[in-house]
């Protein structure tokens, strides 16, 4: 398949962002990373997730040089690290990733994680602000806000994010802040789609829905995300699942198939919770 096949979405600056990409979170610097950022780019995929957590980003880089593919045809994210909210950090953190990934400018820069204990998140978007309009990011927007967390840095906010990326999959749908990003033309993008291999892959409708459509378990909650609307970064390091998890293009799930897995709806959170997390 190739990349032109993968839908984009149009966020609210009018930049298209892929709606499937590969994300890193725990895939090894080196040589791990970059086989398996570059598998995905030989299949089709152009958007690529990091973050400067995740130490990896000299070798997303690397790997997006070695592909030969025009820097313009790749989306690449990175995010700001609790560490770095205050505005003078947030823009040497961003100084820092961009040398790391060594490409140039980012498509897609995000505040990581709110941590409101620290009330610091606004200060960080008036440095992501100067990023965007000097032109060196080309869209800007958040990871793991709430609601209310939103509604806070819009009050101060010249620019609406983008994008909110987002704890999402069938066990765990966030309705409530979907609807709002929905009412302020903010791309919702899935984080853990999978459940990191949880339980959601063996959900006797899953695997019912899975049998019906001649495809994998992985495969039908993937295309149940694209198919909501969001943009989905399904997280592996194995050229055969990056394969796999691309592979969504040719079956449709019916508005039954749709109704049957929004009711695996259990509240179950996978990760932090932003209200409290705290780390640095």
């Amino acid at each position: 398949m190739s990349s032109t096949s993968v839908p984009t979405l149009t966020l609210n600056n009018g930049v298209q962002i892929p709606q499937v990409g590969l994300g890193v979170y725990q895939t090894r610097e080196g040589a791990e990373v970059e086989r398996a950022v570059s598998a995905a780019l030989e299949v089709g995929y152009r958007l690529i997730d990091t973050a400067a957590i995740y130490g990896n980003e000299v070798g997303v880089g690397k790997a997006v040089k070695a592909s030969g593919l025009p820097r313009e045809d790749i989306f690449i994210t990175t995010k700001l690290w609790n560490a770095h909210h205050a505005y003078d950090a947030a823009l040497r953190a961003f100084d820092e990733s961009l040398a790391k990934l060594d490409c140039g400018y980012v498509d897609l820069y995000l505040i990581h994680w709110p941590l409101p204990m620290e009330g610091r998140f606004t200060e960080a978007w008036k440095a992501l602000e100067e990023l965007y309009n000097s032109k060196r990011v080309r869209a800007i927007g958040v990871s793991n806000f709430k609601p209310h967390h939103l509604e806070e840095l819009l009050r101060g906010a010249e620019t609406v994010p983008t994008v909110n990326q987002i704890e999402l999959h069938p066990m765990f749908q966030q309705k409530e802040t979907r609807a709002y990003c929905a009412e302020h033309n903010i791309v919702v993008e899935s984080y853990s789609p999978l459940m990191q291999a949880g339980e959601a892959l063996e959900h006797p409708v899953i695997v019912d829905l899975a049998r019906q459509h001649g495809k994998t378990p992985a495969q039908v909650i993937l295309r149940w995300h694209v198919q909501s609307g969001l943009v989905v970064i399904p997280k592996s390091a194995n050229p055969e699942r990056i394969r796999e998890n691309f592979a969504l293009f040719d079956f449709e799930l019916s508005t039954d198939d749709m109704q049957a897995i929004e009711g695996m709806e259990r509240g179950v959170r996978i990760s932090a919770d932003p209200d409290t997390a705290a780390f640095k």
